[in-house]
């Protein structure tokens, strides 16, 4: 894949996962579940690899940050997952290994990794920890949904790695 078409696919994925964020989410626990992110993740993991997967999951939490409508614990849980996300897709060669990849990434390592951050933005580390279950929500509701998707699109359609 040449790099012009590769950043404009990466575009996309960014623009989908900011703007959608704020169309579907819903309540978890102490925090707000945007599974519109983790659902990017797992696709741009499958379809572009995971690198790619992680730069968008970046870029979408800085649009987000930036724009006021997410917070920098948004940072080690996205790009985490996309990371995981895509690594287990190019082990296993199978969408669900994406998925549990973004689960595992997100919902338990991002979530621990998010703990210091969230310790030093709210002062407490132990208040943090309330953390961990909405973030395992809100990825395995998003993974799910990127699972779905890919599901319904045909192979040759969705390997855009080289």
């Amino acid at each position: 894949m040449n790099r012009t078409r590769l950043l404009t696919i990466m575009a996309l994925f960014v623009a989908i996962g900011t703007f959608g964020a704020q169309l579907l989410w819903f309540p978890a626990g102490i925090a707000k579940a945007y599974p519109v992110q983790h659902a990017v993740n797992v696709m741009a993991a499958v379809m572009l690899g995971p690198l790619p997967a992680a730069a968008i999951a970046f870029c979408i939490g800085l649009l987000r940050f930036l724009l006021g409508l997410g917070t920098l614990l948004a940072f080690p849980g996205g790009m985490v997952g996309a990371l995981f996300a895509g690594l287990f897709y190019r082990i296993y060669k199978r969408k669900g290994a994406a998925v549990v990849g973004e689960v595992i990434g997100t919902g338990i390592i991002g979530a621990l990794l998010a703990v210091p951050l969230a310790g030093f933005v709210m002062g407490s580390a132990a208040g943090a920890f309330a953390f961990v279950p909405s973030f395992f929500i809100s990825s395995l509701s998003g993974a799910a949904i990127g699972w779905f998707v890919l599901s319904r699109i045909k192979a040759e359609q969705l390997l855009l790695q080289p």
